[in-house]
């Protein structure tokens, strides 16, 4: 790997998490770590272009039909993709399906870029999660080993003790806050071969009092009326909150580096 490289471009390819669900901006969008890396790489390489096709709610499937042609005629330098994780989610998953098809993106996406960057996700601690654990560390294993057979690198959040700590994740239990965001966009950034702005994104922060046992109890209650039973109302109706929602960068263009973004 070469060490600072110089990157031109960078296409972001996947679901909310690279769309950046929970990073909410004062407009009432969202930014998220994809942002950030554009804007850090923006920075030092005039004329960088970023486009970032990820949408809210996509599955593996749509994924592969609605991006993945997309971000491979763009060309890019640097192309991550991130999918599959909302597959693994669902009381029926066909493992082998997930696999096939995120095989089918790689195969796709690798030889047209200078870089493709693959993740294995972040996943915080609880028992929610847990009956898909083995699930997510099967697709995991897949993220492995298309990376050794197409030469594409990997992020590994899900090791990340930081990115496991409940403080670092939304309201909704399923997406990063913007210090979550921040710190993944770290690790691609270091992953990529440039200098580490933070070398502790994996150390989580700094010990917190632990809410008690009645503050818990309200906050279980209120994620279980604002996010938890609506979800549920979209897995079993088939819709997703993407449906209709166009990409937010959908073009390879120019991106002007921000104050904000951490460079």
């Amino acid at each position: 790997m070469q060490t600072n490289p110089t990157y031109t471009s960078l296409v972001a390819v996947g679901d909310s998490f690279t769309e950046g669900m929970s990073d909410l901006l004062p407009d009432g969008s969202y930014r998220g770590w994809a942002d950030l890396l554009a804007a850090r790489m923006a920075a030092r390489t005039p004329d960088f272009r970023y486009a970032n096709l990820a949408v809210r709610g996509k599955l593996i499937r749509q994924i592969v039909d609605e991006q993945v042609d997309a971000a491979a005629a763009m060309g890019a330098d640097v192309v991550t993709l991130v999918g599959g994780l909302n597959d693994t989610l669902r009381p029926k998953c066909d493992m082998g399906r997930v696999r096939g098809l995120l095989t089918e993106a790689v195969e796709r996406l690798a030889p047209s870029c200078g870089q493709l960057v693959l993740m294995r996700s972040p996943g915080r601690r609880g028992p929610v999660l847990e009956r898909f654990r083995p699930r997510m560390e099967e697709l995991f294993a897949c993220v492995d080993d298309l990376a050794a057979r197409h030469g594409a690198l990997v992020v590994d959040l899900y090791g990340a003790p930081s990115l496991g700590d409940p403080r670092l994740w939304d309201v909704d239990r399923l997406h990063l806050t913007a210090e979550g965001h921040r710190r993944v966009a770290e690790a691609v950034w270091q992953t990529l071969g440039h200098e580490p702005g933070d070398p502790d994104w994996r150390l989580p922060p700094p010990a917190a009092a632990a809410p008690n046992w009645a503050a818990r109890r309200m906050a279980d209650a209120r994620f279980t009326r604002r996010h938890l039973l609506p979800w549920i109302g979209r897995r079993l109706t088939g819709r997703s909150s993407g449906d209709g929602r166009p990409p937010k960068r959908p073009e390879l263009l120019p991106y002007e580096a921000v104050a904000d973004a951490g460079a």
